[in-house]
């Protein structure tokens, strides 16, 4: 909240709490220069052109898990320490994916938008196939600790979940009950829906794309919950256009809020666009 209620009341005794309440880098100039410590929300980057200003600043604590919004190797060549909070947000991004997952496959997204916009023609059979999940298969990308818990939800509705992460080591799907594909190809030929949880790296940027999204099956759904920039956005217009995917959730855009002329934006926009009604963004 932009009234840091629970931080004055964990730091009041030790520190003097300037809210710095900005959407973009510049917004910061002649806030930080002579903090001891900042304290950064997703909402803005802190790069070499701000570190560079910092005189006292020891410690950069990212509020959440990803510090891909901070220049984290700059800053520690300066000496300033950058942590995270591993565990934010697990229960709550996993039941976010989970939420979105049931929303598209059952058409819940889709009816709620079609029968708004076009008025009568109350019936269900707009957003045929209406997909049973028990015995489908998940997708997971990036098996964390969100990508773990959003996995037991998921088995909890009967699915089978697959999932790709070379850094998770064997047999962990073993202990989970899940099956762990060898390649991101393998696992996206055969999954009824992918659920994205890992981090952004230069690895992951657009790690969906054009060509890994037409190597999913027709008809299938993609859910985005990690970083905005794993996903080219550009390529999910015309594969929801083609029927190759019948259903997107966007939890995190690349730049959020997003322009009001980004493409993406527009086609979602579009009561004339698939887009409009199989597609969901969130901020």
């Amino acid at each position: 909240n932009d009234d840091f209620i629970l931080e004055k009341e964990i730091l009041d005794d030790i520190a003097d709490i300037i809210p710095a309440v900005a959407l973009k880098e510049e917004d910061l100039v002649g806030i930080v220069e002579d903090a001891d410590a900042l304290i950064v929300y997703h909402s803005i980057s802190i790069r070499e052109k701000t570190l560079t200003r910092l005189k006292n600043c020891r410690i950069i604590s990212r509020g959440g898990v990803g510090c891909d919004n901070i220049d984290w190797e700059f800053a520690r060549g300066m000496g300033i320490d950058v942590t995270n909070i591993p565990d934010y947000g697990t229960e709550e991004v996993a039941d976010s994916a989970i939420g979105m997952l049931l929303t598209l496959t059952r058409g819940v997204h889709y009816q709620n938008s079609f029968l708004r916009r076009k008025g009568g023609e109350w019936s269900y059979t707009h957003a045929v196939p209406l997909v049973r999940l028990r015995g489908q298969i998940l997708g997971i990308v990036g098996l964390g600790r969100i990508g773990t818990a959003t996995a037991i939800r998921a088995k909890s509705l009967g699915m089978k979940v697959v999932y790709f992460d070379p850094y998770k080591p064997l047999g962990y799907d073993k202990s989970l009950g899940v099956t762990r594909a060898e390649t991101l190809d393998e696992l996206l030929a055969q999954s009824l829906a992918v659920s994205l949880h890992c981090p952004l790296t230069e690895e992951t940027h657009h790690l969906m794309n054009a060509a890994t999204i037409e190597s999913m099956p027709d008809r299938s759904y993609l859910i985005n919950a990690a970083r905005g920039g794993v996903v080219d956005v550009r390529a999910i217009p015309p594969a929801l256009e083609s029927g190759k995917l019948a259903g997107v959730a966007i939890d995190v855009l690349e730049k959020e809020p997003p322009n009001e002329d980004d493409p993406l934006v527009l086609d979602w926009r579009n009561p004339d666009h698939p887009a409009h009604d199989r597609l969901i963004l969130n901020p």
